[in-house]
């Protein structure tokens, strides 16, 4: 999907808008009164054949103050606000998911908000998250994201077909190698066929299907209520990586009902103790 060009009006609000809704309004205090002190210091300047450039420069240099002390401001507030919302959507989005514990909540969502649901259970999982803008319903990558030194490419596939094919994966080994990227993740809404799985497997490419980021977000969503009801639990540290764990409850597999403790990192790190 292309992207429509935009002016430096939306440029600015879309970059606001992917930080913490309170920078941009930190950032709308400052350049409200850094420009202010412009708009107010411009001196009387007689006139004359030798400084006309100068004061023309700075009469417009001053007007531009004036109206940046409050254009400037109001466009970070406007990315604040986008921010905001976006944040609490994304929050949504993930307690619906984990309240209706079905792979058809998926299903019934757009691709922009697919996106940002995954964008969500990175971010819940401890990485930074960068929302590209390079995705969409076509595809592409969708997501960057970080931990410590380490950068991961995301492309989310909502599709209406049920099957995510070794095409796609091929795709985006192509752009890992390309990019210098650690490794990268394909989520879908759906299921991957055999052979994208084959692919994936030893190339550093994860693979997560619908049903099985459905567990993952119920899971992060009574992670931290389950350690907060008992002061008496402590999380160890994984294994592995040394990450905190979270205890989890097994849904499936030999031992439905058991718990144990799983990284906090998990998929990135699979280290588990025993509860």
């Amino acid at each position: 999907m292309a992207r429509r060009n935009q002016g430096l009006f939306d440029d600015l609000v879309a970059i606001t808008s992917k930080f913490p809704w309170w920078v941009g309004v930190i950032l709308a205090i400052i350049a409200y009164f850094v420009l202010r002190v412009f708009a107010t210091s411009g001196a009387t300047v007689t006139v004359n054949t030798k400084n006309i450039g100068t004061v023309v420069s700075r009469n417009i240099f001053t007007t531009l103050a004036i109206i940046g002390q409050y254009l400037l401001p109001a466009i970070f507030l406007i990315g604040a606000g986008l921010s905001a919302l976006g944040r609490r959507k994304r929050n949504a989005l993930h307690v619906k998911v984990a309240a209706a514990g079905a792979q058809s909540a998926l299903e019934k969502m757009s691709w922009r908000e697919f996106e940002m649901l995954v964008g969500e259970h990175f971010r819940r999982r401890g990485y930074s998250v960068e929302e590209t803008g390079r995705g969409g319903a076509d595809g592409g990558v969708d997501l960057v994201i970080s931990s410590g030194t380490e950068s991961y490419l995301v492309q989310c596939k909502q599709w209406k077909a049920r099957q995510v094919g070794v095409q796609t994966i091929r795709e985006l080994y192509g752009v890992i190698i390309a990019r210098g990227a650690d490794g990268g993740y394909v989520v879908t809404s759906g299921v991957f066929t055999d052979e994208a799985r084959r692919f994936a497997d030893g190339r550093g490419i994860e693979l997560i299907a619908g049903n099985r980021l459905v567990e993952m977000i119920r899971g992060a969503q009574t992670a931290v209520p389950e350690m907060k009801s008992s002061a008496a639990l402590k999380a160890p540290s994984c294994p592995k990586c040394g990450s905190r764990m979270v205890m989890i409850t097994a849904r499936k597999g030999p031992q439905p009902g058991r718990s144990f403790w799983g990284c906090s990192k998990f998929p990135n790190c699979r280290g588990t103790r025993p509860a």
